[in-house]
């Protein structure tokens, strides 16, 4: 679908969870914007921005403790938030629920999920989709590594907010030089996204994007590689 681009400004924007790989590719699109950037990151982590020193303000911390939240995204005209669904412990819904309280009125709010989230229960799963992610979703947490079904809860909050949200729900990704700008429909088993494939870092290049496309706010974009065969055969 084509992007309707916005009027909306933006100057500062914050990044939640940025030392990760999706998070990282993130920074580096926002300052090539010429975007001002805060990141947010567990103190161990915050070695992995060190590309990034002196170029973006590091906030150490738990991206779900609003403390930490509230400190990084004031006066932040955009936040870009990766939902972490680390351990047992509702990182996903904490960290959407700091966010939706202490963002400045008015912000962007782009948030990172999988094809897993439905908005209207509108998109067609298959089996092989159905029955990997129930397995995944028990393994996960009888191992205590991750909360899947966290990211669920942390997505229906933010389609109840009342802010300017966008939920970006991205395909299997893979590694590899940018393709340029996914495309993107809402709901999953839409042909377009047949492919299930995007890189990484184009998940990152249409998380930044979105920040000043007010065609996507209240949207829950499920994207694709632009140059995946699914994408290529609706040209």
């Amino acid at each position: 679908m084509p992007n309707k681009q916005g009027k909306k400004k933006i100057k500062k924007v914050c990044i939640v969870g940025a030392s990760g790989k999706l998070g990282r590719y993130m920074v580096r699109h926002a300052l090539d914007r010429g975007y001002e950037v805060v990141g947010v990151c567990r103190e161990r982590s915050v070695g992995k921005l060190d590309a990034f020193k002196g170029r973006i303000t590091v906030v150490p911390g738990p991206t779900n403790d609003p403390g930490i939240i509230k400190k990084a995204v004031a006066g932040c005209d955009g936040i870009l938030t990766v939902l972490i669904p680390w351990r047992i412990q509702q990182y996903s819904s904490g960290t959407a629920q700091a966010v939706l309280d202490h963002a400045p009125a008015g912000a962007r709010l782009i948030f990172s999920c999988g094809w897993h989230i439905t908005r209207d229960g509108q998109d067609v799963y298959s089996p092989g989709f159905k029955a990997l992610l129930k397995a995944m979703t028990w393994f996960m947490r009888f191992i205590r590594v991750a909360e899947i079904d966290d990211q669920v809860k942390a997505c229906r909050r933010i389609f109840a907010s009342n802010t300017q949200w966008t939920v970006v729900r991205g395909s299997s990704l893979e590694e590899g030089e940018s393709q340029g700008l996914p495309v993107w429909s809402r709901h999953i088993g839409d042909p377009i996204l047949k492919s299930d494939m995007t890189r990484r870092i184009d998940f990152a290049l249409f998380m930044v994007t979105a920040l000043e496309d007010d065609g996507l706010i209240r949207e829950a974009p499920a994207i694709v590689g632009c140059k995946t065969p699914s994408a290529l055969a609706f040209k």
